[in-house]
């Protein structure tokens, strides 16, 4: 299993939601920043409004698996934390995907297809 970067000090996920840009859809909201390093960094934030610890660590699991699947699409050097929102309880693993893929084009971290 390939390991990456993941965000998990308090004081980093703040650092990224006082100084990072963020846009938000009906399921998620995404905050990114420059890190200044060469590889991206994602922190997932699930609070207990969206469901039980089970529900919650079924959709941090969705995002983690889409970040991995879709991180050779983004720019490097990014810290980016994923915020679920309670709609995300009833979605499935596309409609979870669509709308992360649909942050990353409005933060225009995607990179040009070439």
């Amino acid at each position: 299993m390939k390991h990456f970067n993941s965000i998990k000090k308090n004081s980093d996920f703040q650092k990224v939601y006082k100084t990072g840009k963020s846009y938000a859809n009906k399921l998620l909201i995404m905050y990114v920043k420059e890190n200044g390093g060469e590889q991206n960094r994602i922190g997932i934030s699930v609070s207990k409004k969206v469901g039980n610890s089970v529900v919650r660590h079924h959709i941090t699991r969705l995002i983690r698996e889409i970040f991995r699947l879709n991180e050779n699409m983004l720019e490097t050097g990014l810290d980016i934390v994923v915020v679920a929102r309670p709609a995300a309880k009833e979605s499935d693993f596309k409609s979870i995907e669509s709308a992360y893929l649909h942050l990353c084009g409005l933060h225009n971290i995607k990179k040009e297809s070439k």
